[in-house]
């Protein structure tokens, strides 16, 4: 039986890092990390159902359900920023050069 090694990481970068991706990759996974938790905790605050917040953005329960529990992979980034809108903000992207 071949032991695994367990890699911890703190950042999307290092995350990148260590699933051998690009670091542009690593700015993806980052900005849709953000989008995520931003969702999740206002749909929290404003104790919306999954339901109501399928309806506002005009999505389905299953999609927001997916966003809710983390679960983006199939779920686009513009469908993310449609769902923050919806809720009432909206992303300020900030540009910086890369390092």
């Amino acid at each position: 039986m071949t032991k695994s090694k367990i890699t911890v990481t703190r950042t999307a970068a290092e995350l990148a890092k260590a699933l051998g991706l690009t670091p542009a990759d690593g700015a993806e996974i980052a900005l849709r990390s953000e989008l995520n938790a931003k969702i999740i905790a206002v749909v929290q605050r404003k104790s919306l159902t999954h339901a109501q917040v399928a309806r506002l953005a005009r999505t389905s329960r299953t999609r927001i359900t997916a966003i809710m529990n983390r679960n983006t992979k199939d779920i686009s980034t513009d469908l993310l920023l449609r769902v923050l809108y919806a809720l009432g903000y909206t992303a300020k992207i900030r540009f910086q050069k890369a390092a």
